[in-house]
């Protein structure tokens, strides 16, 4: 029997000058999208697992530069969840920034096929269950949501 374990992740809002955020469509395989939450086909905010040694803002801007080839140059810290379903446990940190800059790009295609900006109030409806809680939480500017 496989032994449970809990997790600690991170996701980042980047706002650009619009307002908009940044949301990565999330590959339908479950074989490619390679998420421990298996929440295939979701739109997702760039981040992901924070490595050992790693701060909450290292792993941040290392998930974004990674994911999209963007350089944040700061952030912060708006709010702290818990992720749950059958398949994975994560405490997770959710962070943004509007200072970052580069060249937007698909640099996981196999996991993110695709990179879009969103305005707040047009998001699509089959976002990734962390993400959702951290855009929730942003936008009720709330540290924590049950």
């Amino acid at each position: 029997m496989e032994e449970k374990i809990v997790r600690t992740g991170c996701g980042v809002i980047l706002i650009n000058d619009l307002g908009q955020i940044l949301l990565g469509k999330r590959n339908d395989d479950p074989t490619l999208a390679d998420s421990e939450m298996h929440e295939e086909g979701t739109w997702s905010l760039p981040g992901g697992n924070i490595e050992y040694g790693e701060s909450f803002y290292e792993a941040g801007m290392r998930e974004v530069k990674e994911e999209t080839n963007l350089n944040v140059k700061d952030l912060e810290i708006i709010c702290v969840q818990t992720d749950l379903n059958e398949y994975a446990h994560y405490m997770s940190v959710g962070m943004k920034s509007t200072n970052f800059n580069g060249e937007l790009k698909i640099m996981e295609p196999d996991e993110i096929v695709m990179w879009k900006w969103f305005d707040l109030n047009n998001l699509p409806e089959n976002l990734f269950s962390a993400s959702k809680k951290t855009i929730d939480c942003f936008i009720k500017k709330k540290f924590y949501l049950d």
